[in-house]
């Protein structure tokens, strides 16, 4: 997968490092507001083994707030100033943004990046033409409504493998015929389902792989696990683990994950694990 003059090899699965560049996230050890912590952050997660870093800048767990373009283009902006300029600028890196202006700004400040989109466009209608024009990798993931709405609308009458999967058929063929090449999927764990949806939606991963598109997987410390376990987010690794075995058994390409060194460690077992099956 191209971005810009480099390639980024999908061939075998990667690990993106989120780096929630807010005060809310869900996960109160992932919020690295200022310019210390988002730096000690990034050498860390390189230094376990990160290869793409998603900076987020507008918390998407339910019920947040509302941010204005210029608020979440401040945050934005402080995390590529740290990563690309200074840190890391090996790195790959994605922005996870359903605006088509924090892109247009992104690209021409800092230079091709990946688009991680929680809406696959449905919220900024300007997006696929941004992304088209400057010939980037782009995350389309399944939600419904918006982060304050989503949770409210979880009727799926054919089942949510099925419907899901559906979504995405008809929305990889738009986003082609738009101009958008290199696609990349999301389920979108937590986002428009209950707990036994996604449940269902992960033992269905397999069908959204053979798709003929990369997954990306984010189920990193989410409700589907501690609210399962009822234990809070701080104490999700090891169910966090568990669902990371399963997806990449499943095809899953990239996890996005809050714990860096736990994903490519999982990642290490289960090719070396992979390459010992029987053909």
């Amino acid at each position: 997968m191209r971005l810009g003059d480099r390639e980024l090899d999908l061939s075998h699965p990667r690990v993106m490092t989120i780096i929630n560049v807010t005060d809310d996230s869900f996960f109160e050890h992932s919020r690295t507001d200022d310019e210390q912590s988002i730096a000690e952050r990034v050498k860390k997660a390189y230094g376990e083994g990160a290869e793409i870093f998603d900076i987020g800048g507008y918390s998407s767990r339910s019920g947040a707030r509302e941010l204005t373009v210029e608020e979440e283009w401040s945050r934005v902006r402080l995390g590529l100033q740290i990563i690309v300029r200074r840190e890391v600028p090996e790195a790959f890196v994605s922005i996870d943004t359903f605006r088509a202006e924090i892109v247009r700004r992104a690209v021409e400040e800092f230079g091709p990046l990946i688009v991680n989109d929680i809406s696959a466009g449905e919220l900024d209608a300007e997006m696929w033409d941004v992304v088209a024009k400057y010939r980037l990798p782009y995350v389309a993931m399944h939600m419904r409504g918006t982060p304050q709405t989503m949770q409210s609308q979880t009727d799926y009458p054919n089942g949510v493998v099925n419907e899901v999967c559906e979504y995405f058929a008809k929305r990889v063929e738009l986003l082609k015929s738009r101009g958008v090449e290199n696609i990349i999927l999301d389920l979108g764990f937590g986002f428009a389902k209950t707990l036994e949806q996604n449940y269902e939606l992960l033992g269905g991963l397999n069908r959204l792989c053979e798709m003929g598109c990369p997954v990306l997987v984010g189920v990193s410390r989410k409700s589907m696990i501690y609210r399962l376990l009822d234990v809070s987010p701080a104490d999700a690794l090891n169910g966090t683990t568990a669902l990371h075995w399963e997806a990449l058994r499943q095809g899953a390409t990239i996890l996005r994950v809050h714990d860096t060194r736990e994903a490519t460690e999982v990642i290490k077992i289960y090719n070396t694990y992979k390459k010992r099956l029987p053909r």
